[in-house]
Order: structure tokens, then sequence, then C-alpha cells
């Protein structure tokens, strides 16, 4: 099991690293909209940095779903629960781990869930309040 550790160790700081950079880039992308025109609704460019703006947001949502996963996964290791599917407690497989070191479910039950749609990030914002990241969203990155 000391290698799952290892590599769900590593990946958390993979994502760490890479929720960060988004979050940086989320602010550069806002300050840059702040600098050029407060008026996305009539800036031919605007329409394209509300885009950007937004993909990064669902980006860091997707960073930080992931990030709860693996968190998961390891307290699943400490537990002594990891590898067994959350849902049936059938082994949940070597090869899906290999695939998925953060996956909860074994393939037969992940395939009966439907997908779901990512929500807006924590914090997320409108518009109107210039897109800084809030206090609280800040202090939910690890």
């Amino acid at each position: 099991m000391e290698g799952w550790r290892d590599r769900l160790t590593a990946d958390r700081a993979g994502t760490t690293e890479r929720l960060t950079a988004l979050i940086r880039e989320f602010d550069d992308v806002v300050e840059s909209a702040r600098q050029a025109n407060a008026d996305d609704e009539h800036d031919p460019e605007g329409a394209t940095i509300a885009f950007e703006r937004q993909h990064v947001a669902a980006m860091i949502s997707q960073a930080r779903d992931r990030l709860a996963g693996i968190d998961a996964a390891l307290a699943r290791l400490d537990g002594g629960g990891y590898g067994s599917c959350e849902q049936c407690g059938q082994p949940i497989g070597d090869e899906r781990l290999a695939a998925r070191p953060a996956a909860a479910t074994c393939v037969r039950c992940a395939a009966r869930q439907p997908r779901r749609a990512s929500a807006a990030p924590p914090g997320s914002r409108s518009r109107h309040d210039h897109g800084r990241l809030s206090e609280q969203a800040v202090e939910q990155l690890p």
C-alpha cells in the first residue's frame, strides 16, 4: 500500500501546485480585464475575457474536486478501506487504481453513477465584484 501512498502524495503535490497556478492565472485575467475595460458586455474583447475567466474558474473547481478526491483516498488508505469500493465493498481492482488512484468505486458501480456537471467553484464571482478571489476561497487552498 505504500506505493499507492507515494503516488497519491505526489499527485496531491502536483494538483496543489496546479491549483495555485490556476488561481494566479485567474487573478491575472481579472486584473487584465479591469485594466482594459470594465464593460464586458459592450467591449469586443469582453466575451473572450469573460469566457477565459469562466474557463479558468472551471479548471479551479476541477482541481479542487481532484484534491478532495485525493485527500479522501489518503484517508481511506489510513483507515484500511483503500482499494475497496465504497458502494458494494468489492475490490476496486489494480488496473482501475493504476489509472485513477483516487477512485472510490469499482468499474461496475462507477458505470451506474450518472455523470455530474461541474459546479461553480466556491467563492465564484459575478462580473460586478471584479473577480478577485474571496478570502474564503483563498483559505480553502491547501
